[in-house]
């Protein structure tokens, strides 16, 4: 893999466009895969959530990523001239390291069906969008397994099964396409300890692979010293690429509440709580946000031999736009989560709540690696 990735995660591009959102560059109003070719993006990360309604039918949200919507977005991407990376949760709705729920089609599975499971719908899922005709450029084998995946038989610390589970995807996906390079993704891209005991036990038990995906948030994941201290050292270490698979960063702290048009009580606004932001190492403004992904680039690009592949910006369109949020009634009740389901991402988009280009897209298109 020889070019620096420019990606973005688009994935709730249709529910973002149903709803109303309009994207304007330099104050005309164009097509969002329009702006993104215009300033220098390559690749575009979809996720796919296995069955994201409720036993009622009714949407979890957030995209409503299933098959069919992530599909129809990827065909959509490929005729605009970009890669995919498709980004397997193994879930019904968001996996990370604080939840990996089972989809309700697998509850009941032990580690030998859910094996199977994985196998049998990563390889159906690679061969329909291969006979769509998406340019597949890359494959995520689960998302943010710092813990592990399928809790409870594959969770920190039965490495076993994780091995298990995730050998079974990569299978899944070399079934169909052996050539495909193929990511294993975690989260909290500044802890060295974390990646060194992750990755070891996995190379102890795992099929080959070819990428290490970090997610790097400047509010959760330490600073930019321990995410290139620990790229650094990991892909001395195992040899592998590495790619920010997940990043933002933050351009006010401006509520939204008036675009969003919900009550306090349906709002949950992380995003904007000052308490994450106390310890960031840039201002929270269009031009802090400019410097941060800046210098982001720089430190991708100098990870020893030639390791660092490039980035993915997360969800850089997820403007504040009536009705699309992180989750909903149905989805709060699958995740045991207490809600509420407003939009707590709209200040670390790459536009600003009207929908107009900020500073860091110009950033990332005129960078070039030296």
């Amino acid at each position: 893999m020889n070019n620096f990735i420019k990606g973005m995660d688009l994935s709730t591009l249709l529910e973002l466009e149903c709803l109303g959102a309009r994207y304007f560059d330099e104050g005309i109003e164009a097509d969002l895969l329009e702006i993104m070719k215009r300033y220098g993006v390559d690749m575009i990360r979809l996720r796919l959530w296995n069955d994201p309604y409720s036993e009622s039918s009714a949407p979890y949200g957030a995209g409503g990523n299933d098959l069919e919507t992530t599909l129809e977005i990827a065909k959509r991407v490929t005729a605009a001239g970009f890669g995919v990376l498709l980004n397997f949760h193994y879930s019904d709705f968001w996996a990370d390291p604080g939840k990996q729920i089972k989809p309700k089609a697998w509850m009941q599975y032990g580690i030998e069906e859910l094996e199977r499971a994985v196998y049998e719908y990563t390889e159906d899922t690679i061969e329909r969008f291969v006979n769509a005709g998406v340019r597949l450029s890359m494959v995520q084998v689960g998302n943010e397994l710092t813990n592990g995946l399928l809790w409870p038989e594959g969770r920190i610390p039965n490495y076993d099964n994780i091995a298990r589970l995730v050998n079974a995807g990569i299978r899944g996906v070399r079934a169909v396409k052996k050539d495909i390079p193929v990511m294993l993704h975690l989260d909290n891209g500044g802890n060295n300890t974390l990646y060194r005991k992750w990755f070891d036990e996995f190379m102890k038990r795992g099929e080959e692979f070819e990428i290490i995906g970090l997610s790097y948030y400047p509010f959760w994941h330490g600073n930019m010293k321990m995410l290139e201290d620990n790229m650094s050292d990991i892909a001395k270490r195992y040899n592998k690429d590495l790619i920010v698979a997940e990043t933002s960063m933050g351009y006010t702290m401006e509520d939204y509440k008036e675009y969003e048009k919900l009550s306090d009580g349906q709002r949950k606004g992380y995003a904007t709580r000052p308490a994450l932001v106390e310890d960031i190492e840039y201002p929270m403004t269009p031009e802090g946000q400019a410097d941060f992904i800046k210098d982001l680039l720089e430190i991708i690009s100098h990870v020893p031999n030639g390791h660092g592949k490039g980035f993915f910006w997360w969800e850089p369109a997820w403007i504040p736009v009536p009705g699309s949020g992180w989750a909903t009634e149905s989805s709060l009740k699958y995740m045991n989560d207490p809600g509420p389901c407003g939009n707590e991402w709209a200040n670390q988009a790459l536009f600003d709540y009207d929908g107009n280009v900020l500073p860091a897209l110009k950033v990332i298109r005129d960078y070039s690696r030296g």
